[in-house]
């Protein structure tokens, strides 16, 4: 990894490009909130049996909002104990403004990550020239590449395919994790991307259309729902690798199908429902030993848990057809 003192073009240029699968680790809690450091080493091992290219720790599938300085470091802590240098591990350095990213950035640096991920600015209204300044400002004291997380619906803004493409092409940022949903968006970025000589690594965290991001240029995929079967995900990216596209279209039908876990809890919405259905479908596959997620969200109860255990059942993941 290069040092604090090397430029953000050095930093970047340098950097392995990472590709693949790289799921958005989920983070176990207790019945009393705290982590759940032995369901954290089973999920870790479960990602890296099925075959996952890295890990992306405290982003938004591992309630990073909800993380006070003190559980991210805890969290960073174990993850990279268990994974012991078998894949890369990159990391959210999350909050609102530049100084507040800083704090977490000079935090994280203590265990030796392979990467950072950073949002645009959010809560203080920002436009173009800060959102640049803030990633600029970033990279520039980071120990590693800069992933920038395009999460519109979080931060309120959307980065432009030409922005991200400057950010690259000057060092800045090495890759793009888009969750903005935008498909048609990803595609023109994905094009642009190309023609400029692959300045980026394009890594889409659009579950349920994978197989079209693969066919627009993606590198690989930030699947949430990757906790629950990551398996599922490597056998779609190296298919996809080796242009099988019957294959990747019959894996991505079942995880789209295994995505419906989500919508079952009809009383809930946002994270509290996504995160909430992928922690359930953890604890009845006995990966995680309880589906806490963080205050003020509730955990699923009731009718939507027995839902969920049918999808798993339909989908190969009860069984063993799929493990």
């Amino acid at each position: 990894m290069t040092t604090s003192q090397s430029s953000p073009a050095t930093t970047a240029s340098s950097a392995a490009r990472l590709t693949g699968v790289v799921p958005p680790l989920l983070t176990p809690l207790t019945a009393e909130g705290e982590i759940d450091m032995v369901s954290l080493e089973r999920l870790v091992a479960h990602l890296l049996e099925g075959g996952v290219d890295g890990i992306f720790a405290l982003g938004s599938s591992g309630e990073v909002a909800y993380a006070d300085d003190a559980r991210r470091a805890q969290v960073l802590e174990a993850v990279t104990g268990f994974v012991a240098g078998q894949v890369p591990v990159i990391a959210g350095v999350i909050d609102m403004q530049t100084d507040r990213v800083l704090h977490h950035l000079r935090e994280a640096e203590r265990f030796g990550l392979d990467g950072y991920v950073v949002t645009a600015p959010f809560y203080a209204i920002t436009g173009p020239e800060e959102i640049d300044t803030h990633f600029r400002t970033i990279a520039a004291a980071a120990d590693g590449p800069i992933w920038a997380y395009d999460i519109p619906v979080c931060v309120h803004t959307k980065l432009s395919a030409p922005h991200l493409l400057q950010l690259g092409r000057d060092g800045v940022i090495t890759g793009v994790k888009d969750s903005s949903g935008d498909d048609v968006g990803f595609r023109r970025l994905a094009a642009a991307n190309r023609a400029a000589g692959s300045p980026l690594t394009l890594l889409t965290g659009h579950e349920v259309v994978v197989d079209g991001a693969y066919l627009s240029g993606a590198d690989g995929s930030v699947p949430g729902l990757g906790n629950v079967d990551p398996a599922g995900y490597a056998r779609m990216h190296r298919a996809a690798q080796a242009e099988d596209w019957a294959l990747v279209r019959q894996e991505q039908d079942r995880l789209a199908a295994l995505f419906e876990i989500v919508f079952q809890p009809t009383d809930k919405v946002g994270p509290a429902a996504g995160i909430g259905a992928f922690k359930t479908a953890l604890r009845e596959l006995g990966i995680i030993a309880t589906n806490n997620v963080s205050t003020p969200m509730s955990p699923l109860e009731g009718e939507a848990v027995g839902k969920i255990r049918t999808i798993l059942e339909q989908t190969g993941l009860l069984g063993g057809a799929h493990a």
